[in-house]
């Protein structure tokens, strides 16, 4: 990282030491601790979820998108060793450094996967869930998750990439394809991503998508917002309706037309039904 990108980059903010890593985070706002966790993807940083977010929901809240282990500009170590544990980690003492006490989670797709998972270790630490594209129970893995096939290192198959995700492919813009793009450039990113997504396995056998299962997902009492695209072609609708079946205290809000980016398909429902749930009680 150089000195011209922390001036230049929108996706390097402000840095704190959580679980020993040097981890890059943005924030807007004041009141309410709002903490968005983006989801996972070959170059993919908070800025690259949470660019629309930010802006909208700091009115109300304080709002924090970190890039969590292994992804954006947050350190990388060689010898670390990527999976939920640390990540789970990570998230406690990156709310300890905060100075936050409990926290409203956002969490897209994988980030929703982490936000369940510390929910269920250190419920204490929980105000409220908002879930979208999120992984429960298991699934066959769907062609959306296989992506566009062999990673290649140019533009056009980054273009492709980002297309798979929402509904409508003209949600991608030219400015988001070169922010991909030059986020998948940096040597620590290529490297990152050969270790945090294996080999395509192809047909030797059927590939499972394994989320928390359906009984542990009745121990979550934090209210909890489940958000889906009815077209999400990377976890399926009724993985979406598996979360509201089995979380006693949530509620479901379905978007058609849309895909797996519920945040950048639908803004403005997602900005007003983000900001009326968690006001509640507040």
């Amino acid at each position: 990282m150089t000195q011209t990108d922390i001036g230049t980059n929108p996706a390097i903010g402000k840095s704190v030491t959580a679980a020993g890593i040097r981890t890059n985070y943005l924030e807007a706002g004041e009141g309410e601790p709002l903490v968005l966790l983006h989801g996972s993807g070959a170059g993919v940083s908070a800025w690259a979820n949470w660019f629309l977010a930010l802006p909208e929901l700091s009115d109300a809240f304080r709002v924090i998108a970190p890039d969590l282990p292994g992804f954006g500009y947050t350190e990388r170590s060689s010898d670390t060793k990527y999976d939920m544990k640390l990540w789970v980690a990570h998230l406690l003492d990156f709310l300890d450094q905060m100075g936050i006490e409990k926290a409203n989670l956002v969490g897209n797709s994988f980030g929703g996967g982490l936000s369940l998972a510390f929910t269920l270790r250190h419920p204490e630490r929980v105000r409220s869930l908002v879930l979208m594209g999120t992984p429960a129970g298991s699934f066959p893995m769907t062609d959306g998750l296989k992506g566009p096939g062999g990673f290649e290192l140019t533009r056009e198959w980054v273009a492709r990439m980002l297309k798979g995700f929402p509904y409508s492919p003209n949600v991608v813009t030219e400015a988001m394809i070169d922010e991909r793009f030059a986020a998948m450039r940096r040597p620590d990113e290529r490297r990152a991503a050969k270790r945090l997504f294996p080999k395509d396995e192809g047909a030797k056998k059927e590939r499972i998508v394994r989320g928390v299962p359906e009984d542990r997902l009745q121990r979550i009492q934090a209210p909890t917002l489940v958000l889906h695209g009815r077209e999400d072609c990377m976890i399926p609708f009724d993985v979406g309706k598996r979360l509201f079946d089995n979380i006693p205290n949530s509620e479901l809000v379905g978007f058609g037309h849309c895909g797996h980016w519920v945040q950048l398909e639908k803004p403005k429902q997602f900005h007003t039904v983000v900001r009326n749930f968690v006001s509640r009680d507040l």
